[in-house]
């Protein structure tokens, strides 16, 4: 019997060794539908760049939005980068091709973009928005479209109204 409570006891702590290991991997759980996500994958582009010039358009209001994420996604991470690119591309074309505002995917475990992942203050995947105004920098994570992954309609609808503000210069 005690030969069977030291099995016991060995299998239990390789279990929880390699549990440990997987949780400091920074792996993230499969999809809903099982599959496990990574950045090669269709719609999960990635991309290493500087962040763009710190000021505004003709003196008004210029908007940075960033999708700050790792080098491996679950599906909850790449579902809120997704939307919000997809928010910014549908709902303010004309103000892409004037240059006040912007959307980025960053992988902030790459060396490029630890200056720009600093700025920002990210600790993990998020979604960070920035305001470059006549008062200068102004940034803020947006944790509120976490809750809305669920549904892409209102998702977009929350997001799209934030960016209309902070491109009035609301900053509320």
């Amino acid at each position: 019997m005690k030969n069977l409570y030291l099995a016991i006891g060995v299998m239990l702590v390789v279990a929880a060794i390699v549990f440990l290991q997987f949780l400091a991997s920074g792996s993230h759980p499969p999809a809903p539908d099982g599959t496990l996500q990574s950045p090669t994958q269709p719609g999960n582009t990635s991309y290493s760049a500087a962040p763009a010039q710190n000021s505004s358009p003709a003196g008004g209001v210029r908007v940075e939005v960033i999708h700050f994420h790792g080098t491996h996604q679950c599906y909850s991470c790449i579902t809120v980068g997704d939307y919000a690119e997809e928010t910014v591309n549908t709902h303010f074309s004309r103000e892409l091709a004037e240059g006040r505002i912007s959307f980025m995917h960053i992988n902030a475990e790459l060396p490029e973009n630890q200056e720009l992942a600093m700025k920002y203050g990210v600790t993990s995947s998020s979604l960070w928005i920035g305001v470059y105004d006549a008062n200068g920098f102004h940034k803020e994570e947006n944790t509120r479209v976490w809750y809305k992954i669920n549904n892409k309609s209102d998702y977009m609808g929350y997001l799209k109204g934030i960016l209309e503000q902070r491109l009035n210069g609301d900053l509320s």
